[in-house]
C-alpha cells in the first residue's frame, strides 16, 4: 500500500481522500528540515502547502519518494530539478485557488481606487474626512494584466464586466485565445503606457523576476495604480516606495513581498500603500477545494499511474492510464532493445507512432522509450528524469505520428542516430495488450521481449542453427522461444533466442567463434 505524508497543514478532506482511495497517510506537521529528512526515506508520496521546503537535501534522503503534491499554483518550496533528477513527480493544484486570488486581486483594486483602509481608520477614529478621500472610478479605465494564464483570464473577465479596457502582455498569450478571453494582446512598453490599473498574475521565473523594475516603473502612466497578487519579487519593492513617494505612482496593493513574513518592509506606513498577508488563496473554499485536489491527484498516480497537473512530466488522465499502459510497456521493451543494440554515441532519437497508436496521447509513450533506453546506461532512470538526462546528452527527440495503418493495425517504431547512421526497431500489441517486435534493424522477425535473450546476426546458411542449438544444449542453457528472421535467402539472418539464464561471457564467446556469425549479445528484459 502506498504512503504519503501530509506535512504542512491541510484541510481533514485531503487525509479522508487518500484513506477512501487505498493510500496511506500520516499527517505530521511543522517539522525541521532534520526532522523530515529523517522520516521522508518511508514515504512514496508528500503532499505539501507552503511551508515545507523540498531542498535538494531532502530529496536525496526521499529514497522511495514517487510524488510531490503542492496544495496551491506556486511551487518556488519544491527545487524541481533536483525532484526530476531523483524521477520525482511534482505536481500541483493551478484551478484549486484560481477564483480566490482572482477575487483578492479585484478586491485590492477596489480598495485603491477608493481608498478604503485609509478611509476606514480615518472614520473610525472619529475623523469626517469625506473631502481627503477623492476617489476614482473603475469603469473605463484601461486594466493591464502582466500575465493572462488562468487567474489573470478571470481577473480580465471580472474587469470586463466593470466595463473596463484590458490590455495583456504574455508571451505565451496567442490571438485566438486574447480574442477568446475579451483583451487586447499588447508589449510590455504599451501596457505599461496605457494602463490606469496594473495587476500581475505570472509566475517568479528568471524572466519575470522583477518584470516591474525601476525602469519600467518610470515608462508608466502618472496616477497608476499597481496590484500584486501572485509571487514577491515580481516587482523592485524599493523603486516602488520611489513612485508611490513622488506621486507618480497613485496607489499599490501587495498580497506578496519578496521576504515573507514581511514584518518590516519599507513600503509599510508609505501613503496610498495597501497589504495584506498573502490572502491571495485564503477563503475556505479554496483551502477546501487545494486539499481535495491534490490527494486525488496524488492517489491517481500512486494506484493506477494518472499524472494530473504535472509539472515535470506529461499529463496522463487516470482514465488515459489503463489505455496507455500496454503502449507504455512496449515502448520501454523497444527502448530497451535498441539501447542495448545500438553501438557509439546517440546523437538523436526518433519515436514514431503508426495507426491506432498516433491517436494516443504520445508523450508518456516518448517518456517511456526514453526511459527504457537510458536505463541500459543508467540504474537511476525513469518516465520523470528521462527526458531531462536526455536533454543533458545532447539528444536530439523527435515524435513522428502516422495515422494511416500500414501492415500492423498499430505500430511503434523507435529510431537512434549514430555514427555508423540509424537503427530502427518496431512492435506491435498483440490482443491489444501484449507487446511483440515485428521489425530488428530492417528484418522482419516476431518476438516476445521477456526475460533474457540472445540475440545473434548470422550468416544465412544451412546447418547453422543445428551448431548454435548444439552448442547452447552441450552448455545446459535452455532455449524457451526461438526467433528468426532474414534480409533474403543467403543474406544475413538475426536470432532471438529466449533461455532461461542469461549467456555467460565464456559461452557468449563460442557463440561468436561460429562459422557465419558477425555479432552476438546478451539481453535482458
Amino acid at each position: 500500500m502506498p504512503k504519503v505524508l501530509i506535512s504542512d497543514k491541510m484541510d481533514p478532506k485531503a487525509a479522508q481522500i487518500f484513506r477512501e482511495r487505498g493510500v496511506e497517510v500520516d499527517e505530521i506537521t511543522g517539522k525541521t528540515p532534520d526532522e523530515l529528512k529523517a522520516i521522508i526515506g518511508h514515504y512514496d508520496g508528500l503532499a505539501i502547502r507552503s511551508s515545507t521546503k523540498v531542498t535538494k537535501e531532502i530529496l536525496e534522503h526521499a529514497t522511495n519518494l514517487k510524488v510531490v503534491g503542492r496544495a496551491g499554483i506556486g511551487v518556488d518550496n519544491v527545487d524541481i530539478p533536483a525532484a526530476s533528477a531523483r524521477g520525482v513527480v511534482v505536481m500541483n493544484t493551478p484551478f484549486g485557488n484560481s477564483i480566490t486570488t482572482a477575487e483578492h486581486a479585484v478586491a485590492l483594486m477596489f480598495a485603491l481606487a477608493r481608498q478604503l483602509p485609509e478611509a476606514d481608520a480615518s472614520t473610525q477614529a472619529g475623523k469626517w474626512e469625506k473631502n481627503r478621500f477623492m476617489g476614482v472610478e473603475l469603469t473605463a479605465k484601461t486594466l493591464g494584466l502582466i500575465g493572462a494564464g488562468n487567474i489573470g483570464s478571470i481577473v480580465a473577465d471580472r474587469a470586463r464586466g466593470l466595463k473596463m479596457k484590458v490590455v495583456a502582455f504574455d508571451p505565451f498569450l496567442t490571438p485566438e485565445r486574447a480574442m477568446e478571453i475579451g483583451v487586447e494582446k499588447v508589449d510590455l512598453d504599451q501596457l505599461l503606457a496605457r494602463a490606469d490599473f496594473i495587476t500581475l498574475h505570472t509566475p517568479l521565473t528568471d524572466q519575470t523576476r522583477n518584470i516591474l523594475s525601476a525602469d519600467a516603473l518610470t515608462k508608466t502612466k502618472k496616477g497608476v495604480r499597481i496590484i500584486n497578487c501572485a509571487r514577491g519579487g515580481l516587482i523592485d519593492e524599493a523603486a516602488l516606495k520611489a513612485g508611490l513617494d513622488s506621486g507618480h505612482i497613485a496607489g499599490a496593493a501587495l498580497d506578496v513581498f519578496v521576504e515573507e513574513p514581511a514584518k518590516a518592509s519599507p513600503l509599510f506606513n508609505t501613503p496610498n500603500f495597501i497589504s495584506t498577508p498573502h490572502l491571495g488563496a485564503s477563503t475556505t473554499e479554496a483551502q477546501v477545494n487545494v486539499a481535495i485536489q491534490v490527494a486525488e491527484q496524488m492517489a491517481d498516480f500512486l494506484m493506477s499511474g494518472g499524472v494530473t497537473n504535472a509539472l515535470n512530466m506529461p499529463s496522463l488522465s487516470a482514465e488515459e492510464a489503463p489505455k496507455l499502459k500496454p503502449y507504455m510497456a512496449l515502448a520501454e521493451k523497444l527502448g530497451g532493445l535498441v539501447g542495448q543494440l545500438a553501438t557509439g554515441a546517440i546523437s538523436g532519437i526518433a519515436v514514431e507512432t503508426e495507426g491506432a497508436a498516433a491517436a494516443l496521447n504520445n508523450k508518456p509513450i516518448t517518456s517511456a522509450v526514453l526511459a527504457g533506453f537510458l536505463g541500459t546506461q543508467t540504474a537511476t532512470v525513469n518516465m520523470v528524469n528521462a527526458p531531462v538526462l536526455a536533454r543533458e546528452r545532447g539528444m536530439e527527440v523527435r515524435e513522428i505520428r502516422t495515422e494511416r495503418e500500414g501492415d500492423y493495425h498499430t505500430l511503434l517504431r523507435v529510431t537512434v542516430r549514430t555514427a555508423d547512421g540509424e537503427r530502427s526497431v518496431a512492435g506491435t500489441l498483440v490482443g491489444a495488450a501484449s507487446p511483440r517486435l515485428v521489425e530488428l534493424f530492417g528484418i522482419a522477425v516476431e518476438a516476445d521481449l521477456v526475460g533474457p535473450m540472445l540475440y545473434v546476426v548470422n550468416e544465412d546458411a544451412p546447418g547453422f542453427i543445428g551448431r548454435l542449438g548444439t552448442l547452447l544444449g552441450e552448455a545446459g542453457v535452455n532455449i524457451g522461444t526461438f526467433h528468426l528472421g532474414r534480409r533474403a535467402a543467403g543474406g544475413e539472418a538475426v536470432l532471438l533466442l529466449s533461455v532461461d539464464e542469461p549467456v555467460s561471457a565464456a559461452l557468449l564467446a563460442q557463440v561468436k567463434a561460429l562459422p557465419g556469425v558477425r555479432t552476438a549479445m546478451g539481453l535482458s528484459f
